[in-house]
């Protein structure tokens, strides 16, 4: 390829005043270090991440710059700020992994969507058409106190009928009470009716077929028989409505997400020669997500040919996961993968653009719970501040010998560790290699391929012919 490495000044990497900066001249103008990107990319990065290591000029690495990674396997903790160059301060706007412009939100974190909807015509009795699904979907205190008034306003409501009843009747007067009834020979609609007290407790045992025996109707007044059947079916409505909403409000598929995680970051990295946008997901419980796939749409601006600014405009992005689809076999923590090619629209973003550009990646994991047959849906968001270039995530399942089963340590769920990545964009990357994809990737190496020597060619003898001999009565032909 002809790659060559550039130095700043005329002294050598390691004398005294010299800029230790080293940059990896780019294929055109645009990807020189002295260029605006260049410049540009440099001022948001600490000195640190500004060096890449001196290598044979074999081709071997990708233009940008890299990061150091040290001689160990250095990881990163989100709780902790990125270290920056011990001669220079930079402000936290600046450094990578920490907050930045917040960008505002489509999805939250936890899956909700920060949606407000107002000015909606009709409202109260569009919702109250669909009374079902608007008290499944209102807070636990407010489906309760439906749930408590239902029954009290019913119990009331029928107590009021029964004690018209037994007024139009006569039942209250002095004479009629129920002391009086055997002398004066009175046949009351209700038996032991004193007041208004009395047939709110008759509603009571009537609606829920209690029972007592105190407390009867008798055939004098057919409308207490007619009030009596109604009551009873509408008291069998009212507790199955009631019991459906609550118990679809305690099985909703929604509680599941609960244990159902994303990766707190999503990081850049190159998987297998090319720069790659990955994500973690991950299932807490035993009982797995059968049918899971996951899918992820870019919000972000978009103008027109026409002019015309779209400015929740989403795009789908195509996900991968270990060489298949964005269906998984979901029984421990996947790295989705989007690999940034000339299909993705990031696929002439860098990390310098990254920091200024503003967007949002809403990821979403569909799939059917086992233990309940419902379908659940999780979602979660990752903006600019929270993806993180240069990082890779950190093997997490292991086989464990003593309970002899693989074992997923969830407090590495969202450690990453830092890994030499360039910061150019993949179009870039794509113009300065062309077609040569074997030296795509900064950590390839040449194989090295073990080749016996030659022999000198010996000159071929004729076969010989085969013969046939004949040996008791048998005929025998070798070759």
């Amino acid at each position: 390829m002809g790659n060559t490495i550039k130095q700043k000044g005329t002294r050598a990497p390691g004398d005294g005043g010299a800029d230790d900066r080293l940059r990896v001249s780019r294929a055109h103008d645009s990807m020189h270090p002295e260029s605006p990107a260049s410049r540009e990319e440099a001022q948001f990065l600490p000195d640190e991440w500004l060096k890449v290591k001196v290598v044979p000029g074999n081709g071997s690495l990708s233009p940008g710059v890299y990061y150091p990674t040290g001689s160990g396997s250095k990881r990163f903790d989100p709780r902790q700020p990125v270290p920056s160059s011990p001669t220079k301060t930079l402000s936290r706007s600046h450094r990578h992994g920490a907050s930045r412009r917040t960008r505002r939100r489509a999805v939250l974190k936890n899956g909700e969507c920060n949606i407000l909807k107002s000015r909606i015509s009709q409202r109260r009795l569009r919702f109250l058409q669909d009374m079902f699904t608007t008290l499944v979907d209102a807070q636990w205190r407010w489906t309760l106190l439906v749930f408590t008034l239902s029954f009290i306003l019913s119990w009331l409501g029928f107590a009021l009928i029964w004690w018209l009843i037994a007024f139009t009747h006569g039942d209250l007067e002095l004479d009629h009470l129920p002391p009086m009834q055997d002398s004066n020979g009175w046949k009351p609609c209700v038996f032991n009716i004193y007041d208004f007290t009395s047939c709110f407790l008759f509603s009571i045992e009537t609606q829920h077929t209690i029972g007592y025996g105190a407390r009867t109707t008798t055939e004098e007044c057919p409308e207490a028989i007619f009030i009596m059947c109604l009551q009873s079916i509408v008291g069998v409505m009212i507790q199955a409505f009631m019991v459906g909403i609550v118990f679809a409000k305690m099985t909703r598929p929604k509680h599941r997400t609960q244990t159902l995680l994303f990766s707190k970051y999503a990081v850049v990295c190159q998987r297998d020669g090319e720069l790659c946008l990955m994500f973690r997901v991950g299932d807490l419980r035993k009982s797995h997500i059968i049918g899971a796939s996951v899918r992820a749409q870019l919000i972000r601006s978009r103008t027109t040919k026409e002019g015309e600014l779209l400015s929740h405009y989403q795009t789908e992005l195509e996900l991968n996961a270990d060489g298949c689809d964005s269906n998984l076999f979901f029984i421990w923590p996947i790295t989705m993968v989007h690999r940034i090619n000339a299909n993705s629209p990031f696929y002439g973003v860098s990390a310098a653009d990254v920091l200024q550009e503003k967007f949002e990646i809403v990821v979403i994991l569909e799939g059917t719970i086992e233990s309940t047959g419902q379908t659940t849906q999780a979602r979660s968001s990752y903006t600019t501040s929270e993806i993180m270039w240069g990082h890779r995530f950190v093997p997490l399942v292991s086989y464990n010998r003593e309970r002899q089963g693989y074992e997923v340590d969830y407090s590495k769920f969202d450690e990453t560790t830092q890994v030499d990545t360039p910061l150019c964009s993949a179009k870039e990357l794509d113009e300065f290699y062309g077609t040569q994809a074997d030296r795509r990737s900064i950590e390839s190496t040449d194989h090295l391929v073990l080749k016996l020597p030659e022999r000198p060619a010996r000159p071929e003898s004729p076969a010989p012919a085969p013969k046939a001999e004949q040996k008791n009565g048998d005929f025998t032909v070798t070759l």
